[in-house]
């Protein structure tokens, strides 16, 4: 099979496996039924597998089409890029730029340092959703995310930007009526404001001992449970209870005395990290390489996601 034929067969293939059908796929690229058929049987030909099992009401791929589909992407996606290099050399870098990342970290990280990317590349149009589930880059035409947890997506570029250490925290007022706890047992008679993941796990708390063991305490009594972190940060500063929040999210209310610190030296930080990924390319566009470095020399400069966790001691009770 000549390169050529190899590209269309390709994309007739990732075609069909997005749509569905070799219908929809061909009123995709505005060709016969027949000819996204048999570009799609002459690559089976050629590779000596079947990619797809076919039906009168769907198509579903193989194992190995499967396997075959997320490579095609990757080459399709170079060839792609290969184009965008070589006139991104004729003008200045331009383009639209998809972006995936939570509600919070969104609004108050990423909001803030779009103006200076704008600025500095004006040919640029950037579209950002906002959305607390983890998404499919590459199925759902990201061209990168910012995320945070426990990053193990090995299939995807990481490039970290900071750890995300948590704290616990809550208001005076309610430390006022309810005491301070002193250890961990201490606040299983706590008001708690657990946080509840959208796919269900709540979120537990770990504690480190003196002897280096760790320890975790799972907030199932909790008086309220939320799944948004800066709604947890709110419930704390209403006085409702006791949250375990980013630092990033608590760092301006510590400084202003709206919250305090609980349990410090003992609350284990975590072992989370904020990163931003993109697919695996053998080349990535302009218009995506300039604007992952910019939010990552941007958000590397943010005082508030590099807080040093000495410095929680000022705010601690």
């Amino acid at each position: 099979m000549e390169l050529s034929q190899r590209v269309r067969a390709m994309t007739s293939f990732i075609d069909a496996a997005d749509a569905g059908s070799f219908a929809a796929a061909a009123r995709l690229q505005g060709v016969s039924t027949a000819a996204i058929s048999k570009n799609i049987a002459g690559l089976e030909q050629a590779l000596g597998v079947r990619l797809m099992n076919r039906t009168t009401r769907k198509l579903s791929l193989t194992e190995e089409g499967a396997a075959f589909l997320q490579q095609a992407r990757i080459a399709i996606a170079a060839l792609d890029t290969a184009v965008d290099t070589v006139v991104a050399g004729k003008m200045e870098t331009r383009g639209h730029v998809r972006i995936s990342t939570s509600a919070a970290f969104g609004r108050e990280q990423l909001l803030p340092a779009l103006p200076g990317l704008r600025q500095r590349y004006p040919g640029l149009s950037v579209e950002v959703d906002f959305d607390d589930r983890v998404t499919d880059i590459v199925r759902d035409g990201y061209d990168l995310a910012i995320r945070g947890g426990r990053i193990i997506d090995s299939s995807l570029i990481s490039r970290p930007v900071c750890q995300l250490n948590m704290v616990l925290v809550a208001s005076p007022d309610y430390l006022a009526e309810y005491g301070i706890p002193q250890t961990p047992e201490d606040l299983k008679k706590h008001h708690l404001i657990a946080r509840r993941f959208l796919g269900g796990r709540v979120s537990p708390w770990g504690f480190s001992g003196k002897d280096g063991s760790l320890t975790t305490l799972e907030p199932d009594s909790a008086v309220i449970t939320l799944s948004a972190p800066e709604a947890q940060l709110q419930a704390a500063r209403l006085g409702l209870g006791i949250a375990q929040v980013g630092v990033h999210h608590a760092i301006t209310h510590l400084q202003t005395g709206q919250l305090k610190v609980l349990l410090f030296g003992q609350h284990d930080p975590g072992s989370y990290e904020m990163v931003i990924q993109y697919p695996h390319r053998a080349l990535i566009a302009p218009r995506v390489r300039v604007t992952i470095e910019y939010l990552l020399d941007t958000l590397r400069q943010d005082p508030s996601l590099h807080f040093p966790l000495s410095r929680l001691a000022e705010f601690a009770v």
